[in-house]
């Protein structure tokens, strides 16, 4: 399976029509699972006179920096990712509603550390790209200001999805193994838990697997009526996916501190 056919297509469209980023962003939130732990997580980790200094690494379609920005009012967001048109355009947009904010830079995780400090940086579903995971990691240490965060989320070895991903570089994380990784570049595990669970997992494949399944068969029509069949009984399992101690899952959720 592969999905930066599909990603980019998305890309095309907010380009084509700017207006639908928040439409976009909004819809994100309502099918992305492993968008709602990210964005509970630095609910929970900052309040809202705290000030963010975001490392948003890998950061794709720029979600999360819009996230941030659009709550932490006096905020800044900096951005890496490999593809410099997702960051430009992101960048763009940012300059009508963030201005001065959000500041970008093409780069490979495995080579490169900012040259100014944080005290959140975001790794969401990127270290299954990269190779050298303990360089990045360490780039990623070496960006954070002490007492800063890395809030990292990726697949299990138990997602079976993810082993045959042709963009992945692992098809999974042992969750022992990555924290493991962390605690001997330094980091301090503050919480670590599995995400789609036995509900989560439900989820994802009414709101994501199938509909690709009718992406690829070119079925787009019946897209709207699924959604409005099955969104409610999904929207029920993501909530007691949040709720529930997965004792496994196919997603990985770590927040990490530099002390």
């Amino acid at each position: 399976m592969e999905y930066d056919p599909l990603k980019n297509r998305l890309a095309r469209a907010i380009d084509m029509f700017p207006a639908l980023r928040k439409l976009f962003y909004m819809a994100f939130n309502l099918i992305f699972l492993r968008q709602r732990y990210v964005l509970k997580e630095i609910r929970n980790l900052f309040r809202e006179t705290d000030k963010i200094n975001l490392y948003d690494a890998g950061a794709g379609f720029c979600q999360y920096s819009a996230y941030v920005l659009s709550h932490w009012l006096n905020s800044n967001a900096f951005a890496t990712d490999l593809k410099t048109d997702y960051l430009r355009s992101f960048s763009a947009y940012a300059d009508i509603y963030y201005p001065g904010r959000f500041t970008y830079k093409t780069a490979d995780l495995q080579t490169f550390t900012p040259s100014q400090k944080f005290n959140l940086a975001l790794a969401i579903d990127i270290m299954e790209h990269i190779e050298d995971d303990v360089s990045a990691l360490n780039n990623l240490y070496n960006a954070l200001e002490k007492k800063g965060y890395l809030l990292l989320s990726t697949p299990s070895d138990l997602n079976e999805t993810a082993k045959f991903t042709s963009e992945h570089i692992r098809a999974g994380y042992n969750k022992k193994e990555l924290e493991n990784k962390l605690n001997r570049i330094g980091f301090r595990i503050i919480k670590s838990i599995y995400t789609y669970g036995t509900y989560g997992a439900l989820s994802w494949k009414l709101l994501i697997k199938i509909p690709l399944q009718l992406i690829s068969k070119k079925l787009y029509l019946l897209l709207p009526l699924y959604y409005l069949l099955v969104y409610p009984l999904a929207e029920i399992l993501m909530r007691l996916d949040m709720k529930t101690d997965n004792k496994q899952g196919t997603g990985i959720l770590i927040v990490a501190q530099k002390p």
